[in-house]
């Protein structure tokens, strides 16, 4: 198994995790209800996708 030869400065490892940042996720508004949703899903508001109906809201 492999061991490290040296040990990792605590720069060095905050570096490395600085890269794990979670990103917001990208929010589009409905064409038809103006609604906010996430793309290429269907909107919750409307059950429209694509100009379509897909999901029946009551």
């Amino acid at each position: 198994m492999a061991v490290p030869k040296k040990k990792s400065s605590k720069m060095r490892t905050r570096q490395r995790k600085a890269a794990w940042k979670v990103n917001p996720p990208t929010v589009s508004k409905c064409p038809r209800c103006h609604a906010p949703q996430i793309p290429h899903r269907a909107c919750p508001e409307c059950g429209n996708y694509r100009g379509r109906e897909i999901v029946e809201i009551e």
